[in-house]
């Protein structure tokens, strides 16, 4: 493990240890899970966008190809 230093805005340190007493879970833990939701979430969203720049790149040779199918179907 990791030692870290964090400093926290005060208000989202009394939410988070108000939340921490009712759940019963250590602050290290709770930081911990919250972290690794957030980075799954952040790597998701990375994917996304790499997705959508991707689709962009190949939307015309799709349409030509889509409309090449087209024309070979018309011709039966």
């Amino acid at each position: 493990m990791k030692n870290l230093s964090l400093k926290l805005e005060e208000n989202i340190f009394k939410e988070t240890e108000d939340i921490l007493n009712k759940i019963n879970k250590s602050r290290n833990g709770y930081i911990n899970e919250a972290l690794q939701f957030y980075n799954k979430l952040q790597k998701r969203k990375l994917l996304s966008g790499q997705l959508e720049k991707e689709s962009k790149l190949v939307k015309n040779s799709s349409m030509e190809v889509l409309s090449e199918f087209e024309m070979l179907d018309g011709e039966d």
